[in-house]
């Protein structure tokens, strides 16, 4: 292994090798002997060498064998490498404190791609920089968390800003004969355009990538919570390469994702969408104004747009490229009293020629807007005067609820609990309408609905969130009734935090499966190709506490 390719870039200090003096007020890493949930891996040299490379440490999950470390690093693992514990230099393999464990499977997002010759990437998919590896039992025959006694917990942070975040890693050799490892306790901000944190701190060499970031560690503790790990952005650190400066890929669903499939024992699936970064502008904090959201095709591209109404009465356009991914915002409406009173909104051809915007106003009155797209809203139809019975219309959704293409259908859940189906909407009126639900208990507690074509065929179908945070599906939806039910999530604690909801076409399949979730903190979730009795996978579009 002395001539072998190192797993993660040497960064140096622009002093050259060695340890380095801090510059004044910069805070410096910290040499100990380490802890249980950390090491760092060998290749064929074993243990009792000096090439030691990238970081590594214990998740604590049901399979008990998963270490966590960087993308860019487990790309060149090969079969004879080895996971090492909180590694003693120049003990044998027989003689380090929790025995060694060989790389059994290395899970890695696919949609990591590093830049041509190099295993990292400036580009976005350096978000993506975590991957998770399987290992086998150690000589006694142990488990990984039996060996160590414990495991780190793997946590999605509550935003890129941290008071205090401790960063545990192995410097390679050059920079730290005595086969050490780092710590440092800082606070952390994002990095600019990227779903990742920064840290200041000296003292992280090459050999650190993979490091976790623990918001609680203590020494000695055998369980803690990890919120990323070292890496990121041209593999964890600045363009200079200097070694004070060190990212981290913020945890969230694809992270978590992959950390499913490693403990399933299943590759990734393949096939999904290239990752192009942070997906809508501004922000958790800003996306908890998110009031409203509805989707069509708005450009005229063939392809779903996302719209959204916010607590302010501001209105944007968010052009969807297909791909899972969204253009730079369109602001058609700035901020206005008029539209704070939007209170269901829903988007169709409803009897036009191309997409339009059906607002159900505080007083009752309903307008449909036919002709917005990118340049504004355009003229406004009334559908039903103020003060009518539509105040009831609690929320509303369309679709092709009649199993046709073209003019799209609204379904109506009213205050009392019904659903009432109208088909043959035009321009000033709502067609002819079809009670397919009366007055009940039940569908009183249905909090969001969306109709979407779940079933991947022509047709609509309804995504229902209930107040108890079960999902429900309704296939076949028609005049005659409500169609088949089935259940993708039972009651849970996680889903009555979806505030807003809207399925649209967002993805490569061209089919209206797309679920986009704006939960109550900010976050915003998309669940590409859902279908009638599962979510599809999910993809955060903005960030938890960003």
């Amino acid at each position: 292994m002395a001539d072998a390719q190192p797993l993660d870039a040497a960064r140096t200090a622009p002093g050259g090798p060695g340890p380095q003096v801090a510059a004044a007020g910069r805070p410096q890493g910290t040499l100990f002997t380490g802890t249980p949930l950390v090491g760092t891996f060998f290749g064929s040299d074993g243990p009792s060498g000096t090439t030691w490379h990238c970081t590594g440490s214990v998740i604590d999950t049901s399979v008990r064998n998963v270490v966590l470390t960087a993308a860019h690093c487990a790309l060149n693992m090969k079969s004879d490498y080895v996971f090492v514990p909180q590694f003693v230099q120049g003990a044998g393999p027989d003689q380090q404190p929790y025995g060694i464990f060989h790389i059994q499977h290395v899970y890695i997002d696919p949609r990591y791609t590093p830049d041509k010759g190099s295993s990292t990437t400036k580009g976005p998919s350096s978000d993506l920089d975590t991957a998770f590896a399987r290992v086998s039992a150690n000589q006694k025959g142990q488990s990984l968390q039996d060996a160590v006694g414990g495991g780190l917990t793997f946590t999605r942070p509550g935003g890129y800003t941290q008071k205090n975040v401790t960063v545990v890693g192995y410097p390679s050799y050059q920079h730290n004969s005595a086969g050490r490892a780092v710590k440092c306790t800082v606070p952390t901000t994002q990095l600019p355009g990227y779903r990742q944190m920064s840290m200041t701190c000296g003292g992280y060499y090459g050999g650190t990538s993979g490091s976790p970031w623990i918001t609680d560690y203590r020494d000695g503790a055998l369980t803690g919570h990890v919120i990323g790990n070292l890496g990121g952005y041209n593999g964890g650190g600045n363009d200079a390469n200097v070694d004070y400066i060190s990212y981290a890929p913020a945890f969230g669903a694809d992270a978590a994702n992959l950390l499913a499939d490693a403990v399933a024992g299943q590759d990734p699936p393949s096939g999904l969408p290239p990752y192009t970064g942070l997906q809508l502008p501004g922000g958790a904090a800003r996306w908890k104004g998110a009031a409203l959201m509805a989707s069509a095709d708005y450009t005229g591209d063939r392809l779903g747009d996302l719209l959204v109404v916010w607590t302010d009465g501001g209105v944007t356009l968010y052009p969807g490229d297909g791909k899972g991914g969204f253009g730079a915002e369109k602001r058609l409406l700035k901020a206005n009293s008029t539209w704070t009173h939007a209170r269901s909104i829903t988007g169709g051809t409803f009897g036009g020629t191309r997409p339009g915007l059906l607002v159900r106003w505080s007083d009752g009155e309903v307008t449909l807007y036919p002709d917005l797209g990118a340049s504004g809203v355009g003229r406004e139809v009334q559908m039903a005067k103020p003060k009518s019975d539509w105040t009831n219309a609690v929320q509303l959704t369309a679709g092709q609820f009649h199993g046709a293409q073209g003019a799209t259908d609204l379904l109506v859940r009213r205050s009392d609990g019904s659903l009432v189906l109208y088909t043959g909407i035009r321009s000033g009126s709502f067609g002819t309408g079809k009670r397919l639900v009366g007055a009940n208990g039940t569908w009183t507690k249905a909090a969001l609905f969306s109709g979407g074509a779940f079933k991947g065929t022509s047709g609509a179908d309804l995504l229902v969130r209930w107040s108890d945070g079960s999902l429900d599906s309704y296939s076949g939806i028609s005049a005659a009734g409500l169609g088949t039910r089935s259940r993708l999530v039972g009651p849970n604690g996680t889903w009555p935090h979806a505030q807003v909801m809207t399925s649209g076409d967002f993805t490569a399949d061209h089919t209206g499966n797309d679920l986009v979730v704006r939960w109550s903190d900010g976050e915003t979730s998309l669940y590409a190709e859902t279908g009638t009795k599962s979510l599809g996978t999910e993809n955060t579009l903005v960030p938890s506490g960003s």
